[in-house]
């Protein structure tokens, strides 16, 4: 998309695409700030309490155990999608000698830490929960809810024994290749001493929460946690609501994302009132949720979660399929882009079709603010003023509604954000604002790079870390692999590879893949594996012959971690920028050549 797509081609709303465009540049310059994503604050020092494990004390972590010292063929770290797909994988190929370390109590990686009133998945259950046909599990609902998927993750953890390979409630405090032993040295914050041949680092991006940089957080006298640390101490209830406690409190909440869309419902139909703060409005589509035909789910012919899962990447990248097996509001996009994608002259790319859909899409997305709130006022505020891939899409039915209630206030801070929390509330424009609770939910730093993702120390060949060797730009073959750091692998990274919307198909494909070549390489007695720096030359050649640039519809994006928050020129790509311009489907067919005939070429090899 580019500024060619200004050139008076009306979207289906009949809107003015330059009046538009004009729009949304005004209402970016509100949001950016010189800081960038250093406008956030880290949850350690004052603020490590933020980071606590509530669930810690139930879960099977918990429990208590003796330092361990082992020396194993392989140490998986991260016991969410990628860390349990990995686990599985590996096993499946053999390689049966691992453990699973995670600092969550439990399995389920951001399922595990996401247990807010109204939790649920926004892709569809029967894609996004992997290993289904496997382990035999259903999901209640094309959506599910939260605790069905920290469910099927035990389910998982049961189904492959993978609990008595796993070191849960243990974080991982140092990370260090030993060149003596031709091993990683990996030490945790109960004592634990692992070696280990390989390590698989599948942290993933949704695990270390972040905080809005507020002056006088820490001076708040009243309850407040991040909306992945929820308290249902303090709240009452569960996650489908009666929050009981809460009816003669005032809550503050502070964020517009997907948790918040999903949170302010069950607040406003508890609390005393809820002040909502926003900064920028989300674009959220109906969910249009129902149960599963249960009867129709156990007629499924096999192999129908890897075939449904390819059908939807196939969707969304506007390939020719023979029907939409997932067909929900976001293929229904996608299918419109795709439609519209190579209208041009012989099938060429017409930017300006796809910005009209877009700017189509947003006109619908701010009709549909106004037909449900009431008060003119907040409607207007909730409209979103961006392009549709700017942000992540959100889906609800229970969200708009939610500000026809008496006990809400949106207080729209225009962009801004809110100036200081006080001992009694938060502060805005003048107007402090009164609460019992705050709940920031701001999201998870999802960009951060593997070793502050994991929040240990990693450092590779030379005691070089991970940070200094990746201080001009991240170099990697496939994204998984990096020179200087032997027998390391990076499951579920956001850079250098691909993602999905359905986060775990990638990641599905990646353990797959690593898993057989750590079989192969033990089989083979291969002691160390690194890539070449010719292989990484290699691979950023092909990153940049597929490079899909996008940098000038990014510059016109409100600012968010999609685009670095609007710090185009910071050496870090953007989320889109730095992945494989082919997406999950020219990355996965990458991967598969290489297989083939790649490997021999690009990894340097010592034997035992």
């Amino acid at each position: 998309m580019d500024d060619s797509a200004g050139s008076g081609r009306v979207p289906p709303s009949g809107g003015d695409p330059a009046l538009l465009r004009q729009k949304y540049r005004q209402e970016r310059d509100k949001r950016l700030r010189p800081d960038g994503n250093a406008q956030y604050l880290d949850v350690t020092g004052d603020y490590a309490d933020f980071a606590d494990d509530p669930y810690l004390e139930a879960s099977p972590g918990g429990r208590p155990r003796r330092a361990r010292v082992a020396d194993v063929d392989a140490l998986v770290l991260g016991g969410g999608w990628s860390g349990l797909q990995m686990a599985v994988r590996l096993d499946e190929a053999g390689a049966t000698d691992f453990l699973i370390v995670d600092q969550a109590g439990d399995f389920g990686g951001v399922w595990y830490w996401n247990r807010y009133p109204g939790v649920r998945c926004d892709i569809e259950s029967y894609i996004y929960m992997p290993l289904l046909e496997e382990v035999g599990t259903v999901p209640t609902e094309k959506y599910a809810g939260g605790p069905e998927m920290l469910a099927h993750a035990r389910a998982v953890g049961r189904h492959y024994d993978l609990y008595s390979r796993a070191l849960l409630g243990t974080t991982v405090t140092s990370v260090a290749w030993n060149e003596e032993r031709s091993r990683w040295a990996v030490a945790t914050n109960r004592g634990d001493l692992l070696h280990a041949r390989f390590v698989t680092v599948g942290t993933g991006p949704l695990n270390r929460p972040k905080l809005p940089g507020i002056k006088g957080i820490e001076s708040f006298r009243g309850k407040a946690f991040h909306s992945s640390r929820w308290d249902y101490g303090v709240t009452g209830g569960d996650w489908s609501g009666g929050l009981d406690k809460l009816a003669d409190q005032r809550v503050a909440l502070i964020g517009t994302g997907a948790s918040s869309v999903q949170i302010l419902p069950h607040l406003a139909a508890s609390a005393r009132h809820v002040h909502l703060f926003q900064r920028t409005p989300a674009t959220v589509n109906a969910r249009d949720n129902r149960p599963t035909d249960v009867e129709w789910f156990r007629g499924l012919e096999p192999g129908w979660q890897r075939r449904r899962m390819d059908n939807y990447v196939e969707v969304m990248a506007g390939r020719p399929v023979e029907v939409d097996l997932v067909d929900d509001a976001g293929t229904e996009m996608g299918k419109r882009v795709a439609a519209v994608a190579r209208s041009g002259p012989g099938g060429a790319p017409d930017p300006a079709a796809v910005l009209a859909v877009d700017l189509g899409k947003m006109e619908e997305i701010r009709a549909r603010v106004a037909g449900t709130v009431r008060d003119e006022a907040t409607a207007r505020s909730l409209r979103p003023w961006y392009g549709y891939f700017c942000k992540r899409p959100l889906f609800s039915d229970d969200y708009l509604p939610a500000f026809n209630s008496a006990n809400v206030t949106l207080v729209d801070t225009d962009g801004r954000g809110v100036d200081h929390v006080t001992e009694r509330g938060i502060v805005f424009d003048g107007v402090e604002y009164e609460v019992d609770l705050i709940v920031y939910s701001t999201g998870f730093d999802a960009v951060a790079y593997t070793d502050k993702s994991g929040g240990y120390r990693l450092t590779g060949r030379g005691g070089v870390t991970l940070g200094e060797h990746w201080r001009d730009g991240m170099r990697s073959l496939h994204g998984m692999m990096t020179s200087r750091f032997p027998n390391l692998f990076i499951i579920g990274g956001v850079e250098q590879a691909a993602i999905s919307m359905n986060f775990p198909h990638v990641a599905s494909r990646q353990a797959e893949h690593v898993a057989a070549l750590v079989a192969r390489l033990l089989r083979e007695g291969v002691a160390v594996a690194e890539p070449t720096a010719e292989a990484e030359r290699r691979w950023a050649d092909e990153l940049a012959r597929v490079h899909v640039d996008l940098s000038r519809y990014e510059a016109e994006c409100t600012p968010s971690y999609y685009n670095n928050e609007g710090a185009l020129d910071d050496r870090k790509p953007t989320v889109a920028g730095g992945q494989h311009g082919g997406g999950p489907i020219g990355y996965l067919a990458a991967l598969q050549e290489w297989t083939a005939a790649g490997a021999d070429r690009d990894l340097s090899t010592t034997t035992a």
